[in-house]
């Protein structure tokens, strides 16, 4: 059995003003988390020396009781709960997609320099929706199921259609089957604390009956027990803290030839498994893990520790590490939760009632194919196709499902507890991870609600043709110009770096991003009066200057942006790319276009609004 999961914690002054000072802000920040987060990984690897952390495999003494104490939203299933006929229509879906040239590496971007991924992948989902990560968004090609209107049919052909529904059907299936085991768990949690009181209960009465006879005893007794009760609460809740992060650094485990079902209060999926060719596995991830520290084999219990599991005499320590490991998850979930992006953040999403998985990410992976591999450092695990981390823009506290799928020649865990990485292995697999993605900014509807927004303060002569903005109000303004900047950069950039990439195999995108792009050259015009506005004299001063600052952080942002997109699609690693995959850089447009209203290097204007603030 070669099943292992591995653990571990783990320009001008008046440019700078507003948005751009808050944007400045932000970066130096994450560059210097970034370089910090470096510094402790070194200094952990230093510290460990030639050894490596010891892990639990299936075939270990402690390991069930492992998973029963850090791991019980791990739940293992047999492949053949799933049906045959499904297993067959997943299988040959996978393959056709492969075949089909569908599962493509991304172009990413990491600490600020692209690099394309070690696996091929594809996104699959309900129509309209987009999943998020490493500043990439990818676009769902939409499941196409028979209860779901998909507008245009004929968007695909019908071996591509056939293979989006198989994994519909999929998706479905461990919708309902992560449902059962959601309800499941909240009863026995339910029975628990009924237990629980019951006994408490009982040992309330016992203490009365026991009250005169302790009072007796002295009156520094009930004191001292006191002190002591909160010495230990003290140290417990010292623990839950330290345990709370270096959990973050964890991931669970999978057993060759199973499927399994994850489940408890996490959020995300993660695979080290290694399966023997022509196996399947399903997982599904829970929504979170106990108050346990497993990845150090301690359990958090009353403030105490015990040694780590495995841990032999002779070794160094390991357990010293942890504060290590906890400060950098600290860090880690700090710059987290700080967000990013151009609108503003909204309140996290919670995942509550029925488990509906809306995308799935699928993944191919070919270790013979994978150059340059790096060994995993921490555990001694071998080679890893991806390395320790969490994932990106997922509901808070939904599950994950994961089908894994090895080939003949030819993943998941608990993200908000638990770091995973994937190995390598040594066989070609697919795995199709469904996940519960933070879609709040994500879909086609809400960026259409939002252009939507923006347009209604344009007003068009229906004669003339002409445009005028409805109102100067500055907040509305605002709101116009984030708009402008977010459909700009996060869905028509995005869409097109990506290349041709989603028309060549499905064209249900096509439409959606032309009138997108209707939309926003919509928005250039709005801009375009919105500086003139600024610039005409005899309005109110003190209300002038504030929509003077109010475009001016819009447009530096937007100057920005545009040439660090400029500077992506032509890097040298997108001109490695095939025309057909390579990034495009649009929208853009000459200086002498007439179509458009303003030009594409916004450097002038920006000067210009820059000098009637220096003369307000």
């Amino acid at each position: 059995m070669q099943f292992i999961r591995a653990l571990q914690r783990p320009t001008s002054p008046l440019m700078k003003a507003r948005q751009c000072k808050h944007n400045s802000r932000n970066m130096k920040r994450s560059g210097d988390s970034e370089g910090e987060k470096r510094r402790k990984r070194r200094r952990l690897l230093q510290e460990l020396g030639d050894q490596k952390i010891p892990f639990l495999a299936p075939s270990d003494r402690g390991f069930q009781q492992l998973w029963d104490t850090s791991y019980s939203g791990l739940v293992l299933r047999k492949s053949c709960s799933l049906p045959a006929e499904l297993h067959s229509r997943v299988q040959a879906a996978l393959l056709t997609l492969r075949r089909k040239g569908c599962l493509l590496k991304d172009l990413v971007r990491v600490r600020d320099r692209d690099v394309f991924t070690a696996v091929s992948r594809a996104l699959l989902g309900e129509p309209g929706h987009t999943y998020r990560y490493l500043d990439t968004r990818l676009f769902a090609i939409p499941w196409h199921s028979e209860d779901i209107d998909v507008k245009g049919q004929n968007c695909c052909d019908p071996d591509l259609r056939a293979a989006c529904k198989a994994l519909w059907e999929l998706n479905t299936f461990f919708c309902t089957d992560v449902s059962q085991l959601k309800e499941g768990d909240r009863l026995s949690q339910s029975a628990k604390g009924e237990a629980e009181a019951k006994q408490g209960e009982e040992g309330d009465t016992e203490s009365k009956h026991s009250e005169d006879s302790k009072n007796s005893e002295g009156g520094d007794s009930e004191s001292r027990q006191s002190e002591e009760g909160d010495t230990e609460s003290k140290h417990s809740e010292e623990w839950d803290i330290e345990s709370k992060h270096s959990e973050e650094g964890c991931s669970g485990s999978k057993q060759e030839g199973e499927w399994e079902t994850e489940f408890k209060h996490s959020t995300e999926e993660g695979e080290s498994s290694q399966l023997k060719p022509g196996e399947t596995s399903f997982a599904a991830a829970s929504e979170h893990a106990e108050g346990k520290c497993p990845d150090w084999g301690v359990k958090a219990s009353g403030g105490t520790e015990t040694e780590p599991v495995g841990l032999k005499a002779q070794e160094k320590p390991v357990a010293e590490l942890k504060h290590s490991l906890s400060d950098y998850h600290i860090q880690d979930k700090e710059e987290h939760e700080s967000g990013q992006g151009c609108s503003q953040p909204s309140p996290p999403q919670v995942c509550s009632g029925p488990v509906k998985f809306n995308v799935t990410l699928l993944n191919y992976m070919d270790p013979a194919a994978m150059s340059q591999l790096k060994e995993e450092p921490y555990y001694g695990m071998g080679k890893m196709a991806v390395g320790w981390h969490h994932d990106e823009n997922l509901i808070t506290h939904s599950p994950v499902a994961v089908y894994s799928y090895s080939c003949h020649d030819d993943k998941d865990d608990l993200n908000s507890t638990h770091q995973h990485c994937v190995l390598a292995g040594d066989t070609a697999r697919f795995s199709s991870t469904h996940r519960v993605a933070e879609c709040s900014s994500g879909t086609l509807t809400y960026i259409q609600s939002r252009c939507r927004e923006a347009l209604s303060n344009l007003h068009t002569d229906p004669e003339t043709g002409s445009h005028r903005l409805v109102a100067l109000l500055p907040a509305t303004l605002q709101d116009c110009e984030e708009i402008h900047n977010e459909v700009e950069f996060e869905w028509l950039r995005q869409y097109w770096f990506q290349g041709q990439r989603y028309a060549r195999f499905c064209s249900w995108w096509t439409r959606p991003m032309e009138q997108l792009e209707k939309d926003w050259k919509l928005m250039e015009t709005m801009t375009m009066l919105f500086l003139a506005a600024v610039e005409e004299e005899g309005q109110e001063e003190e209300g002038r200057r504030e929509m003077a600052e109010i475009l001016l952080s819009a447009l530096t942002d937007r100057h920005q942006q545009r040439q660090t997109w400029r500077d992506r699609c032509h890097s040298s690693l997108a001109q490695t790319l095939p025309p057909e995959e390579a990034p495009v850089d649009r929208p853009f447009w000459g200086v002498d276009d007439p179509s458009m209203p303003l030009p594409f290097d916004l450097a002038d204007i920006i000067n210009r609004v820059e000098s009637l603030l220096w003369r307000m």
